[in-house]
């Protein structure tokens, strides 16, 4: 289930989008103060999408923005009463992915929501991942901190196995799944190789890796993934 966070002080507004994303499926956290949603971008950022409007009280969606770009890539939607070509442009400056002007259609909104959802998830399209505090770019195969320090460089096969594991967020993956994915028709490895590579993992992601919260294992099935 993708995640989206809406940060909007108009109550109607704010009421009307969150339902209407909700009813698409979309788990919706909301906060109608900037200040209370700039704590939470100075944190790890779990979004798959964030819904800013420009004006709010104590910190303008603008400021958000620049904190948010501090830390993660999501995609960011600006909503404002201003559209004026400047006030757009100042946006997309600041890294917004998209800028909608009030009042919109509903419609439109969804759509826009649908097309930042999906490039965002195309791990081959270019765009990085984001575990934590660590960024993977699954063009490169590269691990990064936020400060674009480089960590670790995967193999192919950890590769496809880690964006597996996004692809299959929260469910439960069996070995035989993660074979024939990774492997097919191929000469099967021993089940040391897979456990090899769910210790990396760990070992790069996890803030412990001998209790691991991100990499689950789950006995006599197989892994889970669960990235919150």
């Amino acid at each position: 289930m993708y995640r989206i966070c809406l940060v909007e002080d108009e109550l109607s507004l704010r009421d009307m989008i969150a339902l209407n994303l909700q009813l698409e499926g979309y788990s919706i956290s909301v906060y109608v103060d900037g200040a209370q949603a700039k704590e939470v971008f100075q944190g790890p950022i779990h979004y798959d999408l964030i819904i800013l409007d420009v004006m709010l009280p104590h910190v303008s969606g603008f400021d958000l923005c620049k904190t948010i770009r501090l830390q993660s890539s999501v995609p960011v939607l600006f909503l404002s009463a201003k559209g004026t070509t400047a006030d757009r442009v100042a946006g997309l400056k600041l890294g917004a992915n998209d800028y909608l002007v009030k009042p919109f259609d509903l419609e439109e909104l969804l759509l826009k929501v649908k097309i930042l959802l999906k490039g965002a998830n195309q791990p081959d399209s270019g765009l990085a991942n984001r575990i934590g505090t660590k960024i993977i770019d699954f063009t490169t195969f590269e691990v990064r901190t936020m400060d674009n320090h480089l960590l670790h460089t995967f193999t192919k096969r950890e590769a496809q196995l880690l964006e597996l594991f996004i692809e299959k967020e929260g469910k439960v993956i069996s070995r035989n799944e993660i074979l024939d994915r990774l492997w097919g028709s191929e000469q099967i490895p021993t089940s040391r190789t897979i456990d090899n590579y769910i210790l990396n993992f760990r070992k790069l992601f996890e803030t412990d890796a001998k209790n691991p919260k991100l990499f689950q294992s789950i006995r006599g099935v197989g892994y889970k993934f669960v990235r919150d």
